[in-house]
């Protein structure tokens, strides 16, 4: 898709002439168009009240490029891999379902608003974000209260904690999150260390399932040397594609939950790749938070309906909507820096594992 001269000095797009020139990777060099995109959520999540990134068009079609902006360049890095997997089309794999059950997230929201949005969702299963916080340990239990009421007995509740609890507060906290959920599922990442977590995992009854502790990680397969997980959460785009994903849910040998990172649908569908591909999937994914954002860049949008993704999902880009969700000028300048920071990481990445393929994080070079 070459950028027409309508396109080539719009809000949102990136000067491709200009990027390639400035590239001296060569990694963005089959990339046609990048379009940069600014989306408010519906609600703050994570301490944040907007979303952006990028999206790169390239033969294989688009591709979704948006790690957080706390993340540095060699963290980066793989969201930049991922991207361009999609982008040049290196993501096809088998498909042994036609549908995925996918969870409901519900964010550090009242209790009646938490319940209105598992209802509304049709999913038989919630993730409910709760605070680090013990001022808020209160509003976390009422909110898993309504949740399970919304949810009825046979629904299933898991928590997100984002490593915000030390060891002794876990130990105090997740009985009490147990019993308010009607039992929990799983915990995910209450403690920020594997230690913590091994710790933790023998401390109490509630499973727990590991996200930072492996995309984050230097060594991911230390969770499963140090038994601290009973669940692995994979996302692909920090993983650095589904290719690498898969590689990561092979050596973990854990069961494993698909999600995502309020992606757009292009992000999602690199998820929903993975999730279609998996051997074995027992678990609902984190895969229908296009509803976070309150616009999309694709038409129809990828959403679950009743909490099932089906296999013939799509993430047909819409002119028309891109257009509404361009950023302006000023993200639109520091996204393109930082590409170019990104490729310059993934390209410094890609070098040392080719001199040590050891140093490979999934065992598969970025």
């Amino acid at each position: 898709m070459p950028v027409s001269p309508d396109h080539q000095h719009a809000s949102g797009e990136i000067d491709i002439a200009s990027l390639h020139a400035q590239d001296s990777t060569g990694l963005l060099d089959r990339i046609d168009r990048a379009v940069v995109w600014d989306i408010p959520l519906t609600t703050p999540f994570r301490g944040i009240t907007r979303r952006d990134g990028v999206l790169l068009h390239g033969p294989g079609g688009w591709g979704e490029v948006a790690p957080f902006w706390d993340y540095g360049s060699e963290a980066s890095a793989p969201w930049l891999a991922s991207g361009l997997s999609q982008a040049l089309g290196n993501s096809l794999l088998p498909r042994y379902r036609e549908t995925i059950s996918v969870n409901v997230t519900v964010p550090e929201v009242g209790a009646q608003e938490a319940a209105e949005l598992v209802r509304a969702s049709g999913a038989r299963t919630a993730k409910v974000k709760v605070s680090g916080s013990s001022s808020k340990r209160s509003a976390d239990l009422e909110r898993l209260e309504a949740v399970r009421s919304a949810l009825g007995r046979s629904g299933k509740v898991r928590i997100d904690v984002n490593g915000a609890w030390d060891l002794d507060t876990a130990r105090e906290n997740l009985p009490l999150m147990d019993r308010a959920a009607g039992g929990l599922e799983y915990a995910e990442q209450p403690c920020a260390t594997v230690y913590d977590l091994a710790d933790l995992r023998r401390a109490v009854d509630v499973p727990i399932a590991a996200d930072e502790s492996i995309r984050l990680s230097a060594n991911p397969l230390e969770i499963v040397h140090r038994r601290a997980a009973d669940v692995a959460i994979l996302k692909v785009a920090p993983l650095g594609g589904v290719h690498r994903a898969m590689d990561m849910a092979e050596r973990l040998g854990l069961p494993t939950v698909v999600s995502s990172a309020l992606d757009t649908s292009v992000g999602i569908m690199a998820g929903a790749t993975l999730a279609f591909s998996l051997p074995s999937l027992n678990h609902a994914c984190g895969l229908g938070t296009t509803y976070l954002l309150t616009q999309d860049v694709a038409d129809p949008s990828v959403r679950p309906s009743n909490g099932t993704l089906r296999l013939d999902a799509a993430a047909p880009v819409s002119e028309r909507l891109l257009d509404e969700v361009k950023a302006g000028p000023y993200l639109t300048k520091h996204w393109q820096t930082r590409l170019l920071h990104l490729a310059g990481a993934l390209h410094a990445r890609r070098q040392r594992e080719a001199r040590d393929p050891s140093r490979a994080v999934a065992g598969l070079p970025l």
